[in-house]
């Protein structure tokens, strides 16, 4: 698969910066689970943890999902894996299959990315109830660019323990 990964633009405006480093972030995963097979994707960093390259794909399209569509747009649907809404169902990839999980992860890109453009600015707000807060679009976006860039750090450890392969 060809995976196009652009760096943010160094000049530009709030909110195409914003989105351009979220994307960056989003390739980036995309990039270290790029050529593996089921089992290399499904292979946990070390017990007891359940973290493997492909939970980090499927929690983050619950995170996609969450933020985007259940927060911003108000959109009444529970996680993808979880009706108890534990994101650390997402986690457990051990029977998980890689191409369910990255088209669920596509499909909550494309939604989430479809909100931000359709908002009018990024003071629009949405309801979180786990902090008990409303959270405007800017403050979404900042977040999921800190998770992206957290779990982006777990999956070069990750890919480097699979085949050795360093970097992007």
């Amino acid at each position: 698969m060809t995976i196009e990964r652009m760096g943010p633009p160094l000049r530009a405006g709030e909110r195409e910066s914003l989105r351009a480093s979220l994307d960056f972030h989003r390739a980036t995963l995309a990039l270290k689970t790029d050529g593996l097979d089921a089992g290399q994707l499904r292979r946990r960093s070390m017990p007891p943890s359940q973290l493997s390259l492909l939970g980090l794909v499927r929690h983050m399209a619950e995170v996609e999902r969450t933020w985007f569509r259940r927060v911003i747009a108000a959109e009444d649907i529970g996680l993808v894996w979880s009706p108890e809404g534990d994101f650390q169902v997402a986690y457990d990839a051990a029977e998980a299959d890689p191409e369910e999980a990255f088209d669920a992860w596509r499909t909550e890109i494309e939604h989430a990315r479809r909100i931000e453009q359709a908002a009018e600015s990024l003071e629009v707000t949405g309801y979180q109830p786990r902090w008990g807060e409303h959270v405007s679009l800017r403050a979404v976006m900042l977040h999921m660019i800190h998770e992206y860039a957290r779990h982006n750090g777990h999956a070069d450890f990750l890919r480097e323990g699979i085949d050795g392969v360093v970097g992007v």
